[in-house]
């Protein structure tokens, strides 16, 4: 039986993560300091044998015998790795040292999270995995943006120097149950607000676009990358190419909560991206076959109705 670890494992991503390796038959051993994270998300495995729940902060090292790591942990929202921007870029580097030293002492397979903001406000539709980026080196978004870039360029540095088994992946917009409500994203702002009945805020005129991945199609991505064979590295764009503009977005959202709330628009935040769209091509060729299977509608459902529940809930 293979121990993996999973740092930001309390987190809305972690934590699916977490129940399908249980699921699987892996131990693991879930590493959180809560700052984006919450107990709550993986309260229901604590009975769990096969299940360690353990609080710690990732830029500070960490020692223990595993097979795996998946390396997640950082604040992924703008309102949080901005809150302490210095503290992100600390994680987002600190973080993927402390954890391929980790690997690399144990002889671990690892997979590091990145993301779809080291290719910027893009210049190049879709995003291929070759593209370098158009990033703000010096903007508010950059102590995540540049601390992901930096992070990627460790990982293929101890790929290089040291031969270690890394995988690397780039999240597109991901949504589901067990966001965070506060958070600032997208779809949990639009469906809260809808839900609560206060007008749905969009930022800019609101055609620029993104894409949205329901949390089950990037976890499958994830398995499949990790079970990948030694000398693929990636790194691999894991994301829905369905591209839609905020305001069909957020139409969506007041269609299927049968909400009154009305549309208002707010001034575009700086260096935020115009379009956001995945080319999965490698990840079809390399993940057998992988694509997304539930479409945005369905995904939009599952998250409405956990939003609902838990605003009775009071949560």
């Amino acid at each position: 039986m293979e121990r993996v670890l999973v740092t930001g494992g309390a987190g809305f991503i972690g934590s699916h993560l977490c129940d399908r390796l249980i699921c699987e038959g892996y131990d693991v051993i879930c590493m959180d300091n809560y700052f984006t994270g919450n107990k709550n998300n993986v309260r229901h495995l604590l009975g769990n044998d096969r299940f360690e729940l353990i609080r710690h902060d990732v830029t500070t090292s960490f020692y223990a015998e595993v097979d795996k790591v998946f390396n997640l942990a950082c604040p992924a929202s703008p309102v949080y790795y901005q809150y302490n921007p210095i503290k992100t870029l600390k994680t987002s580097i600190y973080g993927a040292l402390n954890m391929l030293g980790l690997a690399k002492r144990v002889n671990a397979k690892i997979l590091h999270a990145s993301t779809s903001e080291v290719y910027g406000d893009p210049t190049v539709h879709p995003q291929v995995e070759s593209y370098w980026g158009n990033v703000n080196p010096i903007g508010i978004r950059s102590c995540y943006d540049e601390g992901k870039r930096a992070a990627e360029t460790l990982c293929m540095d101890y790929r290089r120097r040291h031969n270690l088994r890394v995988k690397i992946i780039r999240i597109f917009n991901t949504y589901g149950p067990r966001m965070d409500r506060n958070d600032g994203r997208v779809v949990s702002n639009f469906i809260v607000q809808a839900l609560t009945g206060k007008d749905i805020t969009i930022y800019g005129d609101g055609t620029q676009t993104r894409s949205f991945q329901y949390i089950d199609d990037l976890v499958e991505g994830m398995i499949r990358m990790m079970n990948t064979e030694d000398d693929f590295t990636g790194p691999v764009n894991l994301g829905n190419p369905g591209e839609f503009s905020m305001l069909e977005l957020a139409n969506k959202v007041i269609r299927l909560t049968g909400s009154k709330s009305q549309i208002i628009f707010e001034p575009l935040p700086l260096d935020d991206p115009k379009q956001r769209k995945p080319d999965i091509s490698l990840a079809f060729e390399k993940l057998d076959g992988w694509e997304p299977a539930i479409k945005l509608e369905e995904g939009l459902k599952k998250t409405i109705a956990y939003f609902d529940e838990a605003l009775k809930k009071g949560e």
